[in-house]
């Protein structure tokens, strides 16, 4: 009988291991000890994604090089009693914000050699006793001011050979850990506490003004919060290369300040120029360098550092041409802000007596440039502004510089600004709603006269404005665009209908008869003062000493105004 007995309790302790092996994932291999069940997964690709048949008992977890990449909402909520999770090497780039839902029991988590490039802090109030987590060797970049607020408990954080490069002491200074450590009522106790472990070196620490904070705080620490490595590392600037933290001493951040050592500068022709700007600025700043509207790429533009906080930029400038006159910008920019200063540039022809009135500014041109006729238009609406358009038949189109006036039509000093050759746009933004405006373009330096600006209106009635799928809304007041217009020529606005460019063809020829026969100068001057449809005075002086020659290109033109007036005024209405 004790034989019989015998033999059947060892069948009933071979099938309940068999049931046991059985509940255990393919595999994989599942061990039970004093610490309870622990599932060991660590075969190469055994899964590509984390199983949903965990068996429910099970106390450690550990998959390893599975190459999974994601840890999805409620991964680990069927198995609440766990308390050790490894997933250490595998591809994990995404933890949900629920992917650690359930795991109120979890005190260890290690995710090391992933591909963690950020991680929702918030998921950590799934794991009020968290005592271990070890992110090292992932790709984590950013630490966020309040990552720590729910690591309560944390014994040991490893944060080590990530590319943090900047992070803020308030990340550890808002630690609830941190601050009870140093709290009054801490300080007094007699208890000891256990020690803290940070590890956070070979990270690519950028030691500018920016890590000031948290440099003072890493040599501030003391138990029971103590660093694996206390040697912490600079990874840049260049000048503090390969230094540690205690040899360095960084400075309070600034917003840059430009400066140049001439903002006038005056060559002939041929001459070969370098333009120098200095930007003082913690940290440092990007530094470019603009002409007109643009970028300048087409010259060679080099930096060098003068000291800790200064940057030094050259712009070359190889044989200058009357197309390279203007005015030079150099702007710096870093997060605290930005600052520009800019570089007249004039340049001097031996066989041009073409001077600017003002020192680097556009030289006026005379003779057939100021009787250009230059149409604008609104191009477009932005979300908060507007964009203009111009066309003007010039003589040399590649040397020829325009002025943009800008600002409230009632402000008497406009904003200005130099648009360089070539170029025929220019756009506007932040604008006010229920405001009135004035934008006029003239050639080079002149100043704007009555008939040369567009006066438009911003809208205030949101509700039109989203029903019209616009978010600002334009209300053109006049546009009788005519800069130094050709000879005899009238402006209509655009209010006006055909007959009125009749009435302008016919009076301008009979003008042109009766100039040669009686050599008298007439001057009539027109305005648009008020806005009535349409206007039949003269904007301009009747000039008996022009050629015929200029009389037949202004014809010209005037009948391609004519043309284009007619297509502007069906786009606007």
């Amino acid at each position: 009988m004790d034989i019989i007995l015998y033999l059947l309790i060892v069948i009933l302790m071979k099938v309940e291991l068999c049931e046991s092996y059985a509940r255990c994932l393919s595999g994989c291999s599942c061990i039970d000890d004093r610490h309870g069940r622990s599932l060991i997964c660590m075969e190469e690709s055994a899964f590509g994604a984390i199983p949903e048949n965990l068996p429910a008992d099970l106390t450690k977890i550990r998959i390893e090089k599975s190459h999974f990449t994601e840890i999805s909402r409620g991964a680990f909520s069927k198995t609440p009693a766990v308390e050790n999770l490894w997933l250490n090497f595998n591809d994990i780039t995404v933890i949900n914000s629920k992917g650690l839902e359930g795991l109120r029991n979890l005190t260890e988590l290690r995710l090391q050699g992933n591909k963690l490039r950020s991680v929702p802090w918030t998921a950590f109030e799934d794991t009020p006793t968290l005592k271990i987590l070890d992110l090292k060797h992932n790709q984590l970049d950013v630490l966020p001011e309040h990552a720590l607020k729910f690591l309560q408990g944390l014994t040991y954080l490893d944060l080590s050979f990530n590319q943090l490069t900047v992070i803020s002491k308030e990340v550890f200074q808002n630690w609830p850990l941190y601050q009870k450590i140093h709290s009054t009522e801490e300080r007094e106790a007699t208890a000891p506490r256990p020690n803290v472990v940070l590890a956070l070196h070979d990270n690519a620490w950028l030691c500018d003004c920016r890590l000031k904070g948290f440099v003072e705080f890493i040599m501030s620490l003391s138990p029971p919060i103590i660093l694996m490595n206390s040697y912490l590392t600079c990874s840049g600037p260049n000048s503090r290369t390969g230094k540690y933290f205690h040899e360095i001493e960084l400075q309070e951040c600034t917003k840059p300040v430009v400066s140049t050592p001439k903002a006038n500068i005056s060559l002939p022709q041929g001459s070969n120029v370098t333009l120098h700007c200095y930007a003082k600025a913690r940290p440092d700043p990007a530094v470019w360098w603009t002409y007109g509207l643009k970028i300048i790429r087409g010259f060679h533009e080099s930096q060098e550092r003068v000291s800790d906080d200064t940057i030094r930029s050259h712009l070359v400038i190889p044989s200058l041409s009357a197309a390279d006159r203007g005015v030079y910008t150099c702007t710096a920019v870093n997060f605290m802000g930005n600052s520009s200063v800019s570089v007249l540039l004039d340049v001097r022809s031996a066989d041009s007596t073409m001077s600017s009135h003002l020192p680097g500014v556009p030289a006026a041109s005379g003779g057939a440039d100021q009787n250009v006729f230059i149409d604008i238009r609104i191009a477009k609406q932005t979300v908060r502004g507007i964009s203009i358009e111009w066309f003007a038949a010039l003589e040399r189109p590649l040397e020829t510089w325009f002025t943009i006036h800008f600002g409230r039509a009632d402000d008497v000093k406009k904003e200005i600004t130099y648009i360089g050759p070539g170029i025929h746009s220019y756009s506007m933004s932040d604008l006010m709603p229920a405001t009135k405006y004035e934008i006029c373009v003239t050639l080079k330096n002149q100043t704007p006269r009555p008939g040369q600006c567009i006066v438009f209106v911003t809208g205030s009635d949101i509700t039109e404005m989203e029903q019209r799928e616009k978010l600002i809304h334009i209300v053109v007041i006049v546009l009788a665009m005519v800069l130094a217009v050709p000879i005899g020529m009238y402006a209509c606005t655009t209010d006006t209908r055909f007959p009125c460019f009749e009435v302008i063809m016919e009076s301008w020829k009979r003008r042109q008869r009766e100039s040669s026969s009686s050599g008298m100068e007439q001057e009539r001057q027109g305005t648009f003062d008020s806005l009535q449809a349409a206007s039949d005075e003269e904007l301009v002086n009747k000039d008996f000493n022009e050629d015929r020659k200029v009389r037949r290109r202004s014809e010209d033109r005037l009948r391609k105004f004519i043309a284009d007036q007619s297509r502007l005024t069906a786009e606007l209405y």
